[in-house]
């Protein structure tokens, strides 16, 4: 069997360890206080480096461990997910936040941000140019931002992001009714009177005082009439004329897919 000679051995192992030592990662922070730390990552979310700024969150977090800048890397760190799209990983920021330090005077800005990272999901990113309504789309992330924005306003009424998180509840009621009556809508327009009758009842049922039981009743109303059921038809015509006296269904019919009734934020 060949040997290679030992020469050309010792400088095979020589370029191994050479690129071993190439490809290791140098920490530029490694001599960098935490308040530089902090300042460089501030200087790249304000510039919409947030891919940029997590990172140095993350050393930050560990640098200042036990401070109130430790605290603020990990809010830091869940809004620059939050704003690079990262849901997940910013909810389970806020998560691992409010477990480690449920007594923090930020607890309510938590909360409050959490609310925001799962009410922008619903909106989606395309939802204006395909005019597809709030209300149309998957429902549980409305469902995590009301449950947010309600222990916000429950534990802390007088935040300053209160005002605003009660607004966004009474927005997102809207859009989980009115989910009920597209779906009810979408029942009637096919023929399935009996389906659309169901949805339209829940929304009717759960929920009060929103804009979509307006609608819910007209639905109600024409699925009886299509159904012969006239006692229940004249029934919710009672209702509906004693509720919404000048309703523009009663003249206009069901709303058509090109007059959403949601506005962007």
């Amino acid at each position: 069997m060949l040997r290679a000679p030992l020469p050309l051995v010792s400088a095979l192992l020589l370029a191994g360890l050479l690129v071993g030592c190439s490809s290791t990662t140098v920490d530029k922070t490694a001599g960098w206080s935490p308040n530089r730390i902090h300042s460089e990552a501030q200087d790249e979310m304000n510039s919409g480096a947030y891919d940029k700024a997590v990172p140095l969150l993350e050393k930050l977090e560990g640098r200042a461990a036990g401070t109130p800048l430790a605290q603020q890397a990990q809010i830091d760190k869940a809004y620059a997910h939050y704003k690079a799209g990262e849901k997940a990983q910013a909810v389970a920021t806020l998560d691992r936040f409010m477990k480690l330090h449920p007594a923090s005077p930020a607890l309510d800005y938590a909360l409050y941000l959490k609310g925001l990272v799962n009410f922008n999901d619903n909106l989606g990113l395309f939802s204006f140019i395909s005019r597809q309504d709030l209300s149309e789309r998957d429902q549980k992330a409305a469902k995590d931002s009301f449950e947010a924005f309600s222990e916000l306003v429950t534990r802390f009424p007088e935040s300053r992001y209160a005002q605003d998180s009660r607004q966004r509840m009474t927005y997102i009621v809207n859009s989980l009714a009115q989910y009920e009556v597209h779906v009810a809508r979408y029942y009637f327009q096919r023929g399935a009177y009996v389906a659309a009758i169901n949805r339209a009842q829940v929304a009717l049922a759960d929920y009060q005082g929103v804009p979509a039981l307006e609608e819910a009743l007209y639905i109600l109303i024409q699925s009886y009439d299509a159904l012969g059921m006239t006692q229940l038809r004249d029934d919710a015509r009672r209702v509906m004329d004693k509720s919404y006296p000048q309703s523009a269904y009663l003249n206009g019919g069901v709303k058509g897919k090109s007059d959403p009734w949601w506005k962007v934020w």
